[in-house]
């Protein structure tokens, strides 16, 4: 029986069945055009969309959490159906991805949606980091420890696992993801050069192209402080117009004056003064530590012998981990943290965002898969939520 994987991430999902390579990534949302008001786009119809400014998103999760159904259900529906993986959830059981210390009313209604709604015939529902766990334990089949950073769209956790089983008084939470980053970018752009409140997909694409991690912050904040050419930060980024230009993109003379038409956002330390609040949330009055102290008070929460481990196994996953330079500054500031005598050794899969979605695909292959981490449709029908709470452990 194929099975189907889906990690429902608050900014895309990604799904596809386990036996693929790769999952399609579906935007997680409903959205509107100004320029079309009256049709509404669904997932990955916004490709058909003409003009993506000023777009307007209705989302299915706030602060990483489902809240809203209707949405989720139409995003769902699109997915399951003729547009994407045309699939007849009857044959097939369902691998979930979902965030920690999720609210049981949103489990007990997902349960209900898969089996009643669906009638997919068996469903596993799993931590997105566990997933990751499964897929590092076999990449990695020497390390029984991992340390897993998981940073997306709306909140980035750091949890450390033993044999794929996490140790949940190690479980750390910050509250920064990748939608606090482009707000904030928003906010800087218009108050200093051009009103972009309403351009939230333009200006994420504009952080996707340009923003990267410092790893010498103070000095990378001199150097955008000079002129001319000794400024070697400094990008200038043409914003698309949609009729002319459909994507912007990174202008290769700063100095070249700007074409007729061409809207052109200059961009000095935003480049790396945006991603620096994953390292100082405090930075932007978000009173929480930065991702390097949660790493060690998260290693500190288990119990002394994993310490060594799990220091030198530490997996990068979700979208910021794609900023060039996060990764090092990641190592550098727990190097400097950890202590002297244990080896600190952090990897950043090729594939960071469907890390997690290729970890389905790992469980998927396992024996005991149906038995263990599974509960079958006919076991819903007799046992109701009692079933799912004994074997889902999320």
């Amino acid at each position: 029986m194929a099975a189907i994987v889906l990690d429902n991430g608050a900014y895309t999902a990604k799904v596809g069945y386990a036996s693929e390579k790769e999952p399609k990534k579906i935007p997680n949302c409903l959205m509107k055009a100004k320029s079309e008001r009256r049709k509404q786009f669904i997932g990955n119809q916004i490709d058909e969309c003409k003009d993506l400014s000023g777009l307007f998103y209705v989302l299915p999760m706030q602060k990483g959490y489902l809240i809203n159904w209707d949405v989720q259900r139409q995003v769902w529906d699109n997915i399951f159906g003729k547009d994407v993986l045309n699939a007849k959830c009857s044959e097939h059981s369902i691998i979930i991805g979902e965030p920690y210390f999720n609210f049981s009313s949103i489990q007990e209604a997902m349960n209900e949606i898969f089996f009643e709604e669906y009638q997919f015939n068996s469903l596993c529902r799993m931590n997105v980091g566990t997933l990751s766990a499964h897929k590092a334990k076999d990449d990695n089949k020497t390390h029984l420890c991992c340390l897993v950073i998981d940073s997306g769209y709306s909140f980035t956790h750091i949890t450390p696992y033993y044999n794929c089983e996490k140790i949940e008084k190690g479980i750390k939470r910050i509250n920064v993801g990748g939608k606090i980053l482009t707000n904030h970018l928003k906010e800087i752009i218009s108050y200093r050069q051009l009103h972009v409140m309403d351009e939230t997909y333009v200006i994420n694409q504009v952080k996707e192209d340009v923003c990267f991690v410092s790893n010498q912050f103070y000095k990378d904040m001199n150097i955008t402080q000079l002129k001319g050419k000794d400024n070697t930060i400094v990008k200038d980024y043409v914003l698309p117009d949609f009729s002319q230009i459909k994507r912007g993109y990174v202008k290769e003379e700063s100095s070249g004056k700007a074409k007729q038409n061409e809207q052109i956002v200059r961009m000095n330390n935003e480049r790396f003064s945006v991603p620096e609040i994953l390292f100082h949330p405090s930075d932007i009055g978000i009173q929480e530590m930065g991702i390097p102290e949660a790493v060690i008070l998260a290693i500190n929460a288990t119990p002394k012998e994993m310490h060594p481990h799990l220091y030198r196994n530490i997996v990068l996953t979700g979208g910021n981990s794609l900023f060039p330079g996060y990764r090092q500054r990641v190592f550098d500031e727990v190097r400097s943290l950890a202590p002297q005598e244990y080896e600190v050794n952090v990897v950043l899969p090729q594939n960071a965002i469907t890390y997690p979605w290729e970890g389905g695909g790992v469980i998927s292959k396992y024996e005991e898969f149906q038995d263990k981490y599974c509960v079958t449709k006919k076991q819903y029908e007799e046992s109701g939520q009692n079933i799912c709470l004994e074997t889902f452990d999320v």
